[in-house]
């Protein structure tokens, strides 16, 4: 006897195991594989995620246990390093999980049209080659870590990524620049080395210039010793400059790439009370009386 039930058009035969859609059957074996492969997938996508994020984890604490050893990379190089570790396991991940989804799906055809889908891309894609190519030789070369001010091009700011195939920036107003590696034809690194700070300060010409000099050294020498990142000591020059109303006095240091502009504020901002203090007048034309 022939066990039917029909729901919305759609006939299961119980007997038969059989599913009947329209005038379209499907088989019992044909239901099995689908379900099969179904679960494959589902299992492949799985384990895609966890090994993504289990390869994270695996690299972070390598990178954060090589801080450890004596011979280590510096917080930005070890920061690039560990972003550029992961933009490997991320797109190798997806490539094996894709071709294996192929597989299951349409078996050694799938794989056959994948080759050609492949090649067809691959002269389609010369830019994403070139971008991954180019990404090498940055990381290679050591053209800029993670944290670096770089200009590229006509772009500025702080390295807040670089993958094989993008690097991402960050300017001051806040804006995120991702350029393609393949892009990149000219790089300016402002964080490597020292940076020099300068500052210039007027005073009158009615002010005593060798007691402005003194008051103006000693302030370096205590910013000096209070400053960790201060390279080398901030020294006086001499007069730069004579203008209308008074005279320049320049004064020239280093410090280190990160502290430039900071520290340069600051040290301005101490020598104008050093010279208050000494009762020398900063600006032409005006006396500062000691109390």
């Amino acid at each position: 006897m022939e066990k039917l039930i029909a729901i919305a058009g759609i006939k299961v035969d119980l007997i038969n195991d059989g599913i009947t859609i329209g005038n379209f059957n499907i088989g019992k074996e044909s239901v099995y594989n689908a379900a099969y492969a179904t679960f494959k997938i589902l299992g492949i996508i799985i384990l895609m995620l966890l090994a993504a994020k289990i390869g994270n984890s695996v690299i972070y604490k390598v990178v954060e246990r090589q801080k450890k050893f004596k011979f280590s990379l510096d917080e930005r190089k070890s920061e690039t390093l560990k972003l550029v570790l992961q933009s490997i396991l991320r797109y190798s991940i997806y490539f094996v999980g894709i071709f294996a989804i192929i597989e299951i799906m349409f078996g050694t055809v799938g794989l056959t049209l994948a080759s050609i889908g492949g090649v067809a891309v691959g002269f389609g894609s010369q830019s994403l080659v070139k971008d991954m190519i180019n990404g090498f030789f940055i990381l290679f070369e050591d053209q800029y870590s993670v944290g670096d001010y770089i200009d590229i091009d006509d772009k500025s700011g702080i390295v807040e990524s670089i993958e094989l195939r993008i690097t991402k920036i960050r300017d001051f107003n806040g804006d995120l620049h991702t350029i393609p590696n393949g892009t990149i034809t000219k790089v300016t690194n402002h964080s490597r080395g020292d940076r020099r700070i300068l500052v210039d300060v007027d005073i009158s010409y009615d002010a005593d210039q060798d007691k402005a000099m003194e008051a103006i050294g000693a302030v370096c020498s205590k910013f000096t010793s209070e400053n960790e990142d201060v390279v080398e000591k901030p020294e006086i020059l001499g007069i730069y400059a004579l203008k209308d109303a008074g005279v320049t006095i320049r004064i020239t240091g280093k410090t280190k790439s990160s502290a430039q502009l900071s520290l340069e504020m600051k040290l301005r901002k101490e020598i104008k009370d050093g010279l208050s203090e000494a009762n020398i007048m900063p600006f032409p034309g005006v006396k500062i009386l000691k109390e």
